[in-house]
């Protein structure tokens, strides 16, 4: 957990590269799930700023 952490604060790209899978991931759950619009309506948001945090973050240095 405290690698995690200090890869967050030393701009690492492992823990930022799972951040934004996560955000990924979670996009797609909201797009497919049938309980709330709402969460429905921020999905494209949600996995479109992952997918972009995903670009910027491959090219951060290991």
């Amino acid at each position: 957990m405290t690698d995690f952490i200090k890869g967050l604060r030393g701009l690492r790209r492992g823990a930022w590269e799972m951040v934004a899978s996560i955000l990924i991931a979670l996009g797609v759950f909201m797009l497919m799930q049938p309980f709330s619009l709402s969460l429905y309506s921020a999905s494209f948001i949600v996995t479109l700023v992952g997918t972009v945090m995903f670009i910027i973050v491959s090219h951060f240095p290991e």
